[in-house]
């Protein structure tokens, strides 16, 4: 019986670490550059992005799902942030300044 509960815990443990390494792994750092409100658009440097299929450090213009994100930064913030391709083109889905 022990051996099982020492088995949970480490697979649950194991388990656990995957999908908080995953979910760092969807996230981008960057800078922002440029922020257009009236547009929903932000302008963002960043290191490589592999959750998009980006193997080199770009700078890019984004949507933003929600405009209200945009009230949350300055240019200049250091950020990380996470984004998805739509058929109108890259949208970032959640931003906050960096630690």
């Amino acid at each position: 019986m022990k051996l099982i509960i020492r088995i949970t815990a480490a697979l649950a443990l194991t388990l656990g670490l995957t999908v908080s390494a995953l979910a760092q792994a969807a996230s981008i750092s960057g800078e922002v550059k440029k922020i257009d409100e009236s547009a929903g658009k932000i302008t963002l440097k960043h290191g490589p992005a592999k959750s998009l299929g980006m193997d080199e450090p770009m700078t890019m213009v984004y949507r933003v799902r929600d405009p209200a994100m945009l009230k949350q930064v300055r240019v200049g913030d250091k950020v990380s942030f996470e984004a998805e391709e739509a058929a109108s083109g890259y949208t970032v889905t959640k931003i906050q300044k960096a630690k």
